[in-house]
Order: structure tokens, then sequence, then C-alpha cells
């Protein structure tokens, strides 16, 4: 995790802007920027903004061949792309995203502020181009709606003007901060995680996971103050906290309470749901609802339990905002009101047509841009809408043929029929959304060459060649011959569709690759895979395919560990493609969770001050008796300050006094120490058979090694990711982590394999890696002794390390040994 100030952010930005310009880039050329949510997102957003590029932002999720398709199609100059991504698939040069903080303050240590000279920046005036968002997942020939300068001041202006009036309540819970887990490339996430917070001078807090416990975590631990999500996230921790509610053995009372809070005012839910909201960290007060349609029921819970629940209704043409509910006046069921300096009216049919400076300036096509404008100057939403005598106004259906999911990407029928049509036995074929909770869900309706065909198995093949959140969960075959027609020989979709949702009903016929399970672990994985995929998929074999969407499958993971009560990995996780794969994870016995706890009272500034006292009053001296050490290498710290990934070779249980004695004071202040989760947690909980002395004896063991050493728990068997996001969140406080990667303390001398945990954990805390071997411990562990002569222990001290994105945690582990071992040849 990584912290960024306002200050610093607009260093990079402003040092990418300067980079620009050297390499020629210049106002109204493109750059697309290509990653997952980042601070470096937003400044290589911002310093095109600077220079005045031509922002092209595309979804980390989107496909490859789609990402180079915009790319040639908007002529963009340079691609910033984020890891993992496809560099080279880009059809110009190329920056890595998390390089440009090294990038941009190279460019700035030139001092030559003469490269912008001519760039255009300070000419830059509100009708010119901002950025070109394409819209996400489409498979069809791209279009991009062409944003400008004032269609995003004239979001922002009325929005800052409103807040205005609030500022001196605001300066009570300042600073606020949100949790966008909108992507930035979509307008609603850039007024939300950049503008937005900036306004207010708040804080943006980005995560790279979906899963509710994580999110729920991430609430409590950051102090967040609003979330800012799709509606199937809010769903999903929804489920999570009545998962835990029924696994606490409260549901009942949470069902009393709930029925009671239906008619009392907000202050009094919140203090009847006190559990939840301490759960959650008090400052956290408000859900923010965008990309897609908000469940009423959904829209209740929140608002019952005593959180306000806000959404708006808008759409990239409309910059993302048309109406938007008011934090303070909340309308069940409504969008808000509309913008100011915006107008709104409904057409005969209730079609929400909308203009005003926040409409784009077209669709960009070829070098020319095409008006998104009607003849009178209004732009049709495709979207139909009514409005009560306040002006509030209430979505009420989508016009356009196109499939909005619950995660808010869009889906174009098109796209799928082309992929069906690729199939040898398809005759015809039409796509059609199906409401689901205010959205629609993709099926496929086939007509097909022959009636023994397999229609499942062609949409298996067809979803093959679909993104994840395009693929098809339910089909149906048309009975007839051909499709009712038009007279211009177009299918009526609206007569097909009718059919489709009489036929279908609330069956849900389940769709191929869908998620199944023949009974399952305790026969309960098939009734968690039916839930989190909404009910349409249904029980099948274990070769059944896993189809879900991203969410879907962090949802997925988190009820089973729940349910299961199991650790799983998200490495095995993410490669499991059928439901036998998944009944094998949870079968293992390996993956049995213990409940670990991770202490964070040790990081506290009085445990710092009694650890270094003690360091200097009793382990310093004890060290003189026990062995002072020689230390080697100590010159390859210089000029690291810290934080620090420090691993070593294991030998015995006093390890880790030698080599914080070996380290300077400013890292050994600021290091935690991991030690074997299950171990630690046997000392914190003894087990039911000790003995009244033992336990005690094991308590008071716990609070010493946690308190002196700074030991955290990294467990052997299970729990991983909690484990690793804790030292990624000591590693975000400025502390450096010591791991021994053997996972075992050497009998004979010989070393251990590293464990690839090490290389995972090295990828992900992006940290240096400081290699340290010890040597000299063997021979009086194995002769039984107690100390040794001064020198006689050697730490030797390996210069720090930096690892790419591109080699695996395997790779990485194996590396870390064999530098570990050279050590010992100096």
């Amino acid at each position: 995790m990584a912290r960024w100030t306002y200050g610093e952010m607009h260093a990079t930005a402003e040092g990418f802007s300067l980079e620009l310009a050297a390499r020629g880039i210049a106002k109204g050329d493109r750059v697309l920027i290509w990653g997952e949510n980042s601070g470096e997102w937003i400044a290589t957003f911002l310093g095109c903004m600077f220079c005045g590029a031509i922002a092209v932002p595309m979804d980390a999720i989107a496909d490859k061949s789609f990402a180079r398709r915009v790319a040639e199609q908007a002529g963009v100059r340079l691609a910033v792309v984020g890891r993992n991504l496809p560099a080279q698939e880009m059809p110009c040069p190329t920056i890595g995203m998390e390089d440009l903080r090294e990038i941009s303050s190279a460019r700035a240590a030139d001092g030559s502020r003469s490269a912008a000279a001519g760039s255009g920046a300070g000419g830059i005036g509100r009708d010119d181009a901002v950025e070109i968002v394409f819209t996400s997942g489409t498979t069809a020939e791209p279009r991009g709606v062409v944003l400008t300068h004032g269609n995003l001041l004239a979001n922002l202006e009325p929005i800052e003007k409103e807040i205005g009036k609030y500022r001196r309540y605001e300066r009570i819970f300042h600073p606020l901060r949100f949790l966008d887990l909108l992507p930035l490339s979509h307008v609603f996430g850039q007024l939300l995680g950049i503008f937005l917070p900036q306004i207010l001078g708040g804080t943006s807090v980005f995560i790279d996971t979906l899963n509710p416990s994580e999110v729920m975590r991430t609430i409590r631990e950051e102090r967040v103050s609003v979330l800012v999500t799709v509606p199937r996230l809010i769903e999903s921790l929804r489920d999570q906290l009545v998962r835990d509610i029924t696994t606490q053995g409260k549901l009942g009372k949470f069902q009393s309470n709930y029925k009671a809070g239906e008619k009392e005012r907000f202050l009094k839910r919140m203090w009847r749901f006190r559990g939840i909201h301490r759960k959650f960290g008090w400052k956290f007060w408000a859900v923010i609802s965008g990309g897609a349609a908000l469940p009423a029921d959904a829209e209740q819970f929140w608002s019952r339990i005593g959180y306000a629940v806000v959404q708006g209704y808008g759409m990239t043409e409309t910059t993302s905002l048309i109406s938007v509910n008011h934090p303070f006046r909340l309308g069940r069921g409504s969008i808000g009101k509309t913008l100011p300096g915006l107008e709104l009216k409904l057409s005969e049919e209730g079609e929400i047509l909308v203009r005003g400076e926040n409409i784009a300036s077209g669709y960009m096509k070829g070098e020319e841009v095409a008006s998104v404008l009607d003849g009178d100057g209004w732009f049709h939403t495709g979207d139909l809408g009514e409005r009560d005598a306040a002006g509030t106004l209430y979505f009420k259906g989508r016009q356009k043929n196109v499939i909005v999911t619950p995660e808010g990407l869009n889906v174009y029928p098109g796209d799928l029929e082309a992929e069906l049509r690729k199939e040898p036995g398809v005759r015809d074929c039409v796509v059609v959304g199906l409401e689901r909770d205010g959205n629609a869900e993709a099926c496929a309706v086939l007509v097909l060459r022959d009636a023994s065909d397999d229609a499942g198995a062609i949409v298996a093949r067809a979803n093959e060649r679909l993104a994840p959140f395009q693929q098809m969960r339910r089909w149906t075959v048309w009975q007839d011959s051909d499709f009712p027609r038009t007279p211009t020989q177009k299918p009526m979709l609206a007569r097909i569709r009718e059919t489709v949702e009489r036929e279908i009903g609330g069956a849900r016929k389940a769709a191929v690759g869908g998620a199944s399970a023949a009974g399952g672990i305790a026969g309960g994985l098939s009734d968690i895979l039916q839930r989190v995929s909404r009910g349409t998929t249904a029980p099948g074999d274990a070769a059944a395919k896993l189809n879900l969407s991203s969410i879907e499958r962090v949802e997925l993971l988190s009820a089973l560990e729940d349910r299961y009560q199991v650790d799983l990995s998200e490495t095995e996780f993410t490669a499991a493609d059928t439901v036998g794969s998944l009944e094998r994870l949870i079968e293992q016995p390996e993956a049995r969770a213990a409940e670990i706890h991770y202490p964070r009272w040790a990081q506290q500034a009085w445990a710092r001050w009694i650890r270094t006292a003690v360091f200097y009053l009793v382990q310093r001296p004890a060290m003189l008796i026990l062995g002072w050490p020689r230390v080697r290498g100590r010159e390859n710290l210089r000029g690291v300050d810290g934080p620090v990934l420090v691993i070593a070779n294991h030998v015995t249980y006093v390890d880790p006094a030698y080599i914080l004695a070996a380290f300077p004071g400013r890292l050994r202040r600021r290091l935690a120490v991991a030690m074997g989760g299950e171990v630690l947690e046997t000392m914190r909980k003894p087990p039911e058979g000790a003995g009244v002395f033992s336990k005690i004896f094991l308590r008071l063991q716990y609070v010493l090694v946690v308190g002196l050493f700074n030991v955290f728990p990294l467990p052997q068997q299970s729990g991983f990711r909690k484990s690793f996001a804790f030292a990624g969140e000591l590693a975000d406080r400025g502390w450096s982590v010591l791991v021994f990667p053997e996972g075992v303390r050497t009998k004979k001398g010989e070393m251990a394999p590293f464990r690839a945990g090490i290389g995972l954990l090295a990828t992900r805390l992006r940290l240096p890696v400081v290699p340290v071997r010890l040597d000299g411990l063997i021979d009086r562990k194995l002769a039984g002794g107690k100390w040794a002569p001064p020198g006689h222990v050697r730490v030797t001290i390996g210069a720090p390390l930096k690892f790419g994105e591109a080699q695996t945690a395997e790779e990485i582990a194996q590396e870390l040994q064999r530098r570990v071992e050279a050590l010992g040849e100096r």
C-alpha cells in the first residue's frame, strides 16, 4: 500500500507533463491510461491535463485486442500501462505505470522547464478536450465519447457550490475519506476518486480487492467516511454482514431490531445497530452507488441500519451526472434532482432528455467529432423515467438495446451475437436483456440448424471468446423455425424478450458454464454458488465450468471461507475453473482455517519506548554474554531508511536478536518480525488441556515475545492473505518486516528450500529486499552450548534487491535463497 500527499501528487503529475513535453507530446495529442486504480493513475491523468494532452482511459479488465483497437483508432502517441497488462500489444511507445514516480522525479530533477514551452498548456480552455472515454467492454467497433474541460466543470461547479453550504459541519468529520471501488477509467469513478476529494480536501482510498471482508476491514482501519461502489458490491457487503450475524447466533435479534427500526429516525437507527457501526468504525456514514440501478431492498437495508444511501443517475455522455440524491434529503427509490445548470424533460414516451454544458461535445469519428444532440440540442438518454411534483426523478427502465450488468458494465448484444454466429450449428440468434433488480442479464436465444445440436456447448464455446462480464449464463432454443420479424426483416426483439421471460420466468434456466455443484461439501456449495450468482445457476456436475464475474468470484471466495472456516489461497482459487476444483480446495485438510489475531498494540509509541529501553538495558548486555556477533556488509544499508523486507536463514529461536543487534537503530526501531502463526496463537490462547501454570506461562510468553520483538503471525497452514495484508499495513506505516523464508529452523546446518510465499510477499509489498545470513550458531546449537566467543557468530548483510513484476513467486524465492547462500562465501 502506498500513500500520496497532494503535494507529491502534484509534483509527480507536473514531472510527467514535462516528460510528455520532452517526448514531443503536446496539446491535443492522445495518451492511453490502462491500469488499476492508484496514485500513479491519477498523476498520469493530471499530468495529461497540465500539458493539454487528451487522456484515453481504459478499463483494467479490458480485452487486449479491444485496448489495441482503441489505441489505434484514437491515434495515441503514448500508453501508460499497469503491471500484468500486455504493454506489448500497444501500437505505440509505453511507460510502466508503476515507474511513473521515478520517471517524473528524474525529469523534474533536470530543472529544465523549457521542454514544456510550446506545449499549449497555458492556452487550455473550457472547450478543449480533456479525455476520450470508450464504452467499457464492447468488442464491436469502438466509439469514443469526447469530454471537455467545460463538461467536467459543469458537473463540479454546482456540487462545489452546494458543498459550501455545509463546510462548517464537515470540519467536525474532517478529513473525509472516500473508498472508491469504481474504476477511474469511468467518469463517475473520476468524479468521486479524483475531483470531489480535492474540493473537500479529503482523501481517496483505493484497494486491489473486492472481497467484502477486506472492504470492511479497510473501511474500519482507514477510517473511511464514504464508500463509492457498484450495486453488486453493496449487496455483497449486506450478505457478508448477515452471514456474520448468523454465525454469531444473533440473526433473530437482528431481524427483530430491523423491524423495529422501520419508523425510527436516523440517529436512533444508528444507535440501535451500533454493533454494526462499531464493526465499520464510527466515521463511516454513507454509501454512494453508481454505474447501475441499486435494488430497492439493498437501499432499504443500509438506510434501515443507519447509513445514508446516495445514488445518482448519469452516463458517460453527460460527464457522469444528470441527477443525484441529496445526502441529507434522501428520496426513497429516487435518483435525485437534476443538477443546477442542466435542463431535463421527459418525452411523450417517458424517455429522459437532457441538455446543458455537461453534455459531451460528441462521439469521435476519425479526426472528426459527431454531435450527440438532436436538432433542438437535446441528448436522448434512451432511459425511461418519471418525476414527481417536487421534481424528483425516478428511473423506470432502459429503452436502448444495451444490457447494463449489476457491476455497472455495458454489454452489447451485437458483440455476443457475433460470437454465437461463429458456431456452425447456429442458424440465427439474438441476445436479449432479461430484467434483474433494475438491471439486466444477457440471455442467448438460438435458432439451431439441427435440433439435436447441444445448445449448451455452443454457448459455452462462445463464452470462451468473451470477457467474463460479457458471458451468457442463460439461454434458450427458439421453438419455431425462425424469429418473428418486422417488414424490414429485423427480429422483433420486444416479442422475443416477452416470450423468453415467460418461458424462463422464475425457473432461471441453467446457464452454460454457470457455477453449480452436485451436492458439494456438506451439501452447501451448490446453495452458495446459486446465491452468489443470484439464482441464475442450477446444480450440475463437478466438471461444470465456473463462469463468474470478478465481483462474483470475490463474493464466492468470502462466502466459502465463512461457510467452511477455511482460508483459501487466492492464487489457487483464481486458477479454479470448475466446481470439482473448488471442492478439492475446500476438502484439503491443510486449508482448515485457524483464528489468527494480529497484535497492533506492539507498534504503539509506548511499546516502542519500552522495547528500546529493554534493548539497551537487557538485550544488548545479554548479547555480550551469549556471544557478540561480528557484522559484515553493514555498508549495504547506507542510505536505506526503510521500510524494507529483511529475509534470513533460520538457525535458532534467538536469530531475531542477532539481526536486531546487527542493524542500525533507524531500521531496528521499526522492524516487525514474522513468527509461525499457529505457535503464536497457541501462546495467546493455550489449549484446553493445559494446566493453570502452563496457561499463565504461555500467555506471559506471548506478551513478552510480541512486545519485546514486535512479532506478528505468519501462518504456515492457512491465513496467508490476512498475514500478507497485515505486513502490507506495517510497510505502509513505515515498518520494515523480517521473515525467515525456510519456515523451519535448521537441524543440522543445511538450508531448507525457501518457500514460494516469500516471493509472493516480495511482489505484494514491493519493498527492497535485504538478504541476511547467520553463521556460527549451528555448532553451538548441535553442541548444546548457550554462549559463544565474541565474533564467533557472524551476521552478513547483503545489498538490497528489487524484483520485477515479470518474475514469478517461485523464481524470486529461488533467487533469494541463492543470494543468502552466497553471503556465506564472503
